[in-house]
């Protein structure tokens, strides 16, 4: 089947294709931490590397952790929350 530009079927993979980011953003609740320890026990990040992102939370208000296919960042998202961690997922800007 041909797909042309204008094709809705097209405009769909062109945005599933796309890179999304999981967002991770801070909050009043959890310790710094048990956020630290998140990351490296979901994400395998190393303890320097979870203990950059996390601060990043801490500082600048989100971090993102991971970048990839929405699929899989909306995995991530849906673990986030499992851990009762703030997160979305968002598009990466091109």
């Amino acid at each position: 089947m041909l797909h042309t530009l204008d094709d809705p079927q097209l405009d769909e993979q062109l945005l599933l294709d796309q890179p999304w980011s999981t967002v991770v953003w801070n909050d009043p609740v959890n310790l710094m931490s048990y956020v630290a320890f998140v990351f490296r026990s979901y994400f395998g990040f190393d303890a320097p590397e979870a203990e950059k992102l996390m601060l990043q939370v801490h500082n600048e208000g989100r971090a993102t952790v991971a970048t990839g296919p929405r699929e899989a960042m909306e995995v991530h998202v849906q673990a986030m929350h499992g851990y009762g961690l703030w997160a979305t997922v968002e598009k990466v800007p091109q």
